[in-house]
Formats: structure tokens, C-alpha cells, sequence
């Protein structure tokens, strides 16, 4: 891709991806993000499914002598859950999701009652003129905070259809930086979304590819496992995770890798959670070799990472059918799960081109044996 070519492409993925940040999509409650998606797949002349979990589901029909391919990212986002009401009209929360406590305290929400009806708030915070020296340095715990959305009676609270179960998610933002970067809500993974949507008019100009598969996925943030009901329903032989891959450029990440914000995309060579979920992804050796021949032969930069600490949804949808080839690939990403997420579209536009060229270099001399590459 020539650089003016990159440079539209990056403008066109950087105003989709602030378009779906702008959407609200608690995990479980991702119905608005799924619909203006489908609307985007419906004006390219795709045909879409959805699920009883909600997944949103296209397919490009290719050689079916080829390998089969699965492309998914999440469309949720994690954020909280009412949990109680109050007598005097705070409201007491449960997380959804790894929502950072200490990233919490003052932050603005939104709680989801419905398009045009949502309720604005925010988290309390002490006042600093009565916090004491013990409590200067402290990370209030989720079920201590509260939010305060104006409102002074609980019935006030219901009246605006606000009740034990309703949705919250950050207040949706969108911020353009400088050198083009932008910033702001659910870049994890309305980025990868954007992505895909991208991918999929590509793909539908190549004349020779695999059939491939286009899953926006729910409930990633929940429990990792609604792209799994997708998979088992699709049976593809290759599966390709589209998703942050976290950048290690800022100063409290330098000792977790090397991967770079307008570095190029990102390969995942190695994910595990390690904190109660004994699980991650080790990619298959063919798609990884796939991956970078291709960046190779683009001229693409293809950044590297292994880490501890975070999980996608490939980790379950690897282990189905008689195991399904995966692989992790992604844009790097600063400052994760919070409110305000940093990313480089020309990394999304980097990705956009390795994918394509990757699918359609799926071809009749292309193995799924391990032993040819190892």
C-alpha cells in the first residue's frame, strides 16, 4: 500500500473507530453497537446472522479447498452493574469486567436505560479538604464507591428507569492527539471492529481467498467466551483474534516488551492470564509463519509480544472441534481498560493490509501440519 493509499486508509479507520467508541456496549448489553455494524455489513452487500448470545456473524464464500477462516473481535466493553439503590439516591455497583479501582474515583459514567433516555453521572470521590493523611494514598474498593447521578431519593432513581441490573460504562468519549493518535473509550476493541468492517470490503474486490467468517463478538469482557458459540456454529479451521496487543512505550511498561504506538501491528507469540484463569493462547506455527512472510513481503512492520496478565477469547475457541488454528493479532495500545485507551489508526491501517494479504496468501500450498514448520 503506497503511503497516500496508507494515509486514506488511517483517515477511514480513524473516523469508524471514533464513530463506535461513541457507542455504549456494556458486555452482555452490546445490542447498539451490533446494529450500527450491521447496518455498515448490510450497505456492502453482506448478509448477517446473529445469534441467541448476540453474536453478529458474515460470511464471504472462497475456495472450498481452503482452509476455512474466522476473523473476530469483541464488540462490548467492560464497565459496572447496579447493585443497589440507596435511600438518598447514590447508587452502589458491581464490576464488570477488569475494571481498575484505582482508575475509578471521580470518573464520569453513563448509565445505559436506553437510546435518548441515558443517564448520565459520576463516581464520588471524597472531598480532599476532609480526606485525612491514611486516606490520601488509599484505592477506594469497588463495593465502597458510589455513583451520584443528582438524584436524592431512590425513587427518583427508578422513575428515570435506572434499577438494580442497569448497565454503566464510562462516559463515551472520543479525543484526537497529536501526530493523528486518538484516544478515549472501548479503543479495546471498537478499534478491532473498525478493522474488520474494513477487512471484510476489502476481501470482497479478491477474486481468489478462503471462505472467511466475520464475527463481532459479545461478552469478551464477561467471561471470554461468546465468540466461542460462534466458532462452534461456524466450525473454521483457522481462527484470527483481532485485539489490543499492549504497548510497552510509556515508562511504567518499558520492562514488558518492545512493542511500540505507530510501530505497525502487533503478533501475539504468547498470552496467559496467571491470575485464576489458567489459561492463554499459543499461536499455531503455520499462521504465525504466515504472518510474517507476509509483513516481509509488504514491507510491513510486524512488532512481537509474549506477556503475562491478559486473555482473549482465542484461548477457548482453540480448544474446539478437534482444535481450531489460532492466532492473537492486534494494534498496540496504551493506558488499557481505562477510560481513556490510546491508539495510532495508522497501526489499524498497517493491520488492515497484513490481514488481507495474509488471507488471500491462504492458497493450495498452505498447511495446517505442524511439522512443516517445526
Amino acid at each position: 500500500m503506497d503511503a497516500p493509499s496508507a494515509a486514506m486508509m488511517a483517515d477511514r479507520l480513524r473516523a469508524l473507530t471514533i464513530e463506535l467508541m461513541l457507542i455504549p456496549g456494556l458486555s452482555g448489553h452490546e445490542d447498539r453497537v451490533r446494529r450500527a455494524i450491521t447496518k455498515k455489513l448490510i450497505s456492502l452487500g453482506l448478509t448477517t446472522k446473529m445469534d441467541r448470545l448476540g453474536n453478529l456473524m458474515a460470511t464471504l464464500a472462497g475456495d472450498p479447498g481452503l482452509p476455512s477462516v474466522m476473523v473476530f473481535a469483541h464488540m462490548d466493553q467492560l464497565g459496572l452493574i447496579v447493585r443497589k439503590i440507596e435511600t438518598n439516591g447514590l447508587i452502589r455497583v458491581e464490576r464488570l469486567g477488569g475494571v481498575p479501582e484505582r482508575a475509578l474515583a471521580s470518573q464520569s459514567v453513563l448509565m445505559c436505560v436506553g437510546e435518548g433516555r441515558d443517564v448520565p453521572g459520576l463516581i464520588s470521590n471524597k472531598s480532599h479538604h476532609a480526606t485525612g493523611p491514611d486516606e490520601k494514598y488509599k484505592v477506594l474498593p469497588y463495593a465502597d464507591i458510589a455513583i451520584d447521578a443528582g438524584f436524592s431519593t431512590a425513587d427518583g432513581v427508578i422513575a428515570a428507569g435506572i434499577d438494580v441490573g442497569t448497565p454503566i460504562v464510562y462516559e463515551p468519549k472520543a479525543m484526537s492527539l497529536a501526530d493523528g493518535r486518538i484516544a478515549g473509550t472501548s479503543v479495546d476493541d471498537r478499534a478491532g471492529c473498525a478493522v474488520m468492517i474494513v477487512l471484510a470490503e476489502l476481501l470482497l474486490s479478491e477474486k481468489h481467498k478462503p471462505t472467511t467468517h466475520f464475527v463481532f463478538a459479545v461478552q469478551e469482557e464477561f467471561n471470554l467466551q461468546g465468540a466461542v458459540t460462534a466458532a462452534r456454529a461456524l466450525a473454521p479451521e483457522i481462527a484470527i483474534q483481532l485485539d489490543l496487543i499492549l504497548a510497552t512505550d510509556t515508562p511504567e511498561m518499558a520492562g514488558r516488551g518492545d512493542v511500540r504506538l505507530g510501530a505497525g501491528p502487533a503478533m501475539s507469540l504468547y498470552s496467559f492470564h496467571g491470575r485464576g484463569t489458567l489459561n492463554g493462547t499459543i499461536p499455531h506455527p503455520a499462521l504465525t509463519s504466515l504472518f510474517a512472510a507476509t509483513a516481509k513481503n509488504e514491507g510491513l512492520m510486524l512488532q512481537r509480544s509474549a506477556h503475562v496478565g491478559a486473555l482473549t477469547d482465542s484461548s477457548y475457541v482453540q480448544l474446539l472441534h478437534e482444535g481450531i488454528a489460532s492466532i492473537d493479532l492486534g494494534f498496540p495500545c496504551r493506558y488499557t481498560h481505562s477510560s481513556l485507551e490510546m491508539c495510532d489508526p495508522r497501526d489499524l491501517a498497517s493491520l488492515t493490509h497484513l490481514l488481507v494479504k495474509g488471507i488471500i496468501g491462504i492458497d493450495m500450498t498452505f498447511t495446517l501440519d505442524r511439522d512443516h514448520y517445526t
